[in-house]
């Protein structure tokens, strides 16, 4: 699934440099062109880089959910009147 996100994460920016070797990139249908295949690439390397980051091999990886500490209340608690729902 990688390789194809990357694959077609790219070939939009390949129409990008199409559309600038042939210079129609001032013109308005070039202009929409390029906003709309970058919005594509922009899609498939964000999944690149969300899988990246759940392999661990980019960023900090799947974060561990915080442990809360476990208090232990008992008699003692409830005889000093202490506030146990905080």
């Amino acid at each position: 699934m990688l390789l194809i996100s990357i694959l077609l994460g790219l070939i939009p920016l390949a129409g990008i440099a199409w559309i600038v070797v042939s210079g129609t990139l001032t013109t308005v249908d070039g202009l929409f062109e390029s906003l709309i295949m970058l919005s594509i690439s922009g899609v498939f390397f964000l999944n690149v880089f969300w899988e990246l980051q759940d392999r661990g091999l980019f960023g900090k990886g799947k974060a561990e959910p915080a442990k809360q500490p476990q208090r232990e209340s008992g008699l003692a608690d409830l005889a000093s009147g202490a506030n146990l729902n905080a």
